[in-house]
């Protein structure tokens, strides 16, 4: 892999803003979570970016983390550059088919490449989140994703609804049109004032 440089100026600042997102706290979390869940040590227990991205870059733990949650991915142990995308590759599949949502997984490159690994770690807090709630037998990790409230309303109420007005449109209360002119009567412009 051809090393990318830092950059300057406005890319370094993002750059910049990016690392400063990485949270030891989350990624002790999510290391001990995918050793709970494979069933082995597969990655060292103290939180480190680097490590972290050339611990998972292969793909191949993922792959075996989604084995673990019921996948059925045949891996590949190559390390050639389009076999560990690959595995990568399988492993976002795999998220997909359990119903992370898109917004909340990373790009293969993000993790490939190392140009994101916060973003990483929190795709695959929201994989552990998906997975305890669908009621795999996986540990919690985080806050217990959020479930839909779906409300049913009786026609009367529905009605009821409909003399409200609401706050956003403001409010009648004292309004009058009385005495609403001051400043200068309007001008014609152009008028031919001189005959």
């Amino acid at each position: 892999m051809a090393s990318r440089p830092k950059g300057f100026g406005m890319t370094a600042e993002l750059a910049r803003k990016k690392d400063a997102k990485y949270d030891p706290e989350l990624d002790a979390q999510i290391r001990g979570w995918i050793n709970q869940v494979i069933g082995e040590q597969v990655l060292k227990p103290e939180p480190d970016a680097k490590d972290f991205h050339e611990s998972l870059k292969d793909g191949v733990i993922l792959v075996n983390l989604a084995n673990a949650l019921g996948g059925k991915i045949k891996g590949n142990q190559s390390k050639m550059a389009f076999k560990m995308m690959e595995n990568i590759g399988k492993f976002l599949e795999f998220c997909d088919s359990l119903g992370v949502p898109k917004t909340d997984v990373f790009q293969t490159v993000d993790l490939y490449e190392g140009q994101n690994i916060p973003q990483v770690i929190n795709g695959l807090h929201a994989l552990a989140r998906k997975a305890y709630s669908s009621g795999m037998p996986v540990p919690q990790l985080g806050p217990k994703e959020a479930t839909a409230n779906k409300r049913e309303f009786t026609e009367e109420q529905l009605r009821q609804g409909e003399h409200v007005i609401g706050l956003q449109m403001g409010s009648n209360k004292g309004a009058s049109q009385a005495g609403d002119h001051f400043g200068r009567p309007r001008q014609v412009a152009g008028a031919n004032v001189y005959k």
